[in-house]
């Protein structure tokens, strides 16, 4: 949330949804108070709204995110989720992939939040965003030096726009790194700023077709391949 907002206002809302909430202060090193929750998918929700930084650290290692992006669940209903993240959480919808994948955004960001209908819930992916394209390549460099395997990409999605590449960590959880995220700079104007990738001017949110191409650049856009599901 944003810096000085309220918790108590959203704990109270929660409450009134019938959603019960706990007030916490050990989150974090940098979180003096968090709501916590849980989600109707099951998944606990911590929600805090200062946080006191860290010093800079001076030393590289390895590759080095500018922030953690998004994250994106596999969910029995997608539009459930939707409605209780842009209803109670505040929350606004920017694109959908037919009516199963949904993509959410509480920032300038195009999304935060995915869910996609699937018959088993599980974290589809968690995502960091690098700072430009060459990250991206110096990362994938990184990762195959370090006998890490790319398992999609990289890539320019279609819907957001990024370039990504994914791969998994020692958990088995899938990782994507992306630049470039389509942005949402004024809510007022409703559009995504203009790239020159986008295939409308001006991109607005909307329903995109569920034969959309996962991938501009065309490989992974068909079907499944190993180590990706």
């Amino acid at each position: 949330m944003k810096p000085g907002s309220d918790l108590g206002e959203l704990s109270a809302k929660l409450r009134q949804e019938g959603v019960k909430t706990e007030t916490r202060s050990d989150i974090s090193p940098g979180v003096r108070q968090a709501i916590t929750f849980t989600d109707p998918k099951g998944t606990l929700i911590e929600v805090y709204s200062d946080y006191a930084f860290a010093s800079e650290d001076s030393h590289e290692r390895g590759i080095s995110p500018i922030k953690f992006g998004h994250v994106a669940y596999r969910v029995k209903d997608a539009k459930k989720l939707t409605k209780f993240y842009c209803e109670i959480m505040g929350f606004r919808e920017s694109d959908w992939i037919g009516d199963h994948f949904s993509f959410l955004r509480c920032s300038v960001d195009h999304h935060t939040l995915n869910f996609v209908n699937y018959e088993v819930e599980a974290l589809h992916h968690i995502a960091f965003e690098l700072q430009d394209w060459s990250a991206i390549h110096n990362a994938c460099d990184y990762l195959t030096k370090k006998k890490i395997q790319l398992v999609w990409g990289p890539q320019r999605h279609t819907v957001g726009h990024n370039i990504a590449a994914y791969h998994r960590n020692p958990d088995e959880i899938r990782v994507e790194l992306f630049t470039e995220l389509d942005l949402m700079m004024d809510e007022d104007l409703g559009y995504w700023e203009p790239r020159p990738w986008h295939e409308e001017r001006p991109l607005r949110p909307k329903v995109w077709p569920k034969e959309t191409l996962r991938s501009q650049w065309g490989f992974g856009s068909f079907g499944t391949f190993p180590g990706y599901p």
